[in-house]
């Protein structure tokens, strides 16, 4: 028999998927607008980071959304203050999705 997830709009379908693995899609959605701003700044910019986190941590982008100090101290090291900016415009990608708990946490933890 199906369960009806569907009450009161998106908020409340999402809610409902967290027991189905649904911070698998956050993660996912995290890593793809990290690549998407990296990209746009310039394919050597996504590069770096990329050859980065490998050196540095053994990782990838998706290991960003559960170890957001890992891009930041690579920002900062490659970047320096400028790595703000580059923040700046993945927290405005993502501000659509900051009602949701792990997303704004991720949010913040990047803007420290």
């Amino acid at each position: 028999m199906l369960k009806c997830i569907v009450t009161e709009g998106p908020k409340n379908i999402l809610e409902s998927l967290e027991g189905l693995g649904y911070d698998k899609v956050r993660q996912i959605l995290v890593s793809v607008i990290l690549e998407k701003t990296l990209l746009d700044i310039g394919s050597g910019t996504y590069c770096m980071v990329q050859d980065e986190l490998k050196r540095k941590y053994q990782c990838q982008l998706t290991d960003c959304y559960v170890h957001p100090e890992y891009l930041i101290f690579i920002l900062k090291d490659l970047y320096g203050d400028s790595y703000k900016q580059i923040v700046r415009i993945v927290n405005g990608r993502l501000e659509e999705f900051s009602y949701q708990e792990p997303i704004a946490k991720f949010m913040e933890s990047l803007s420290q």
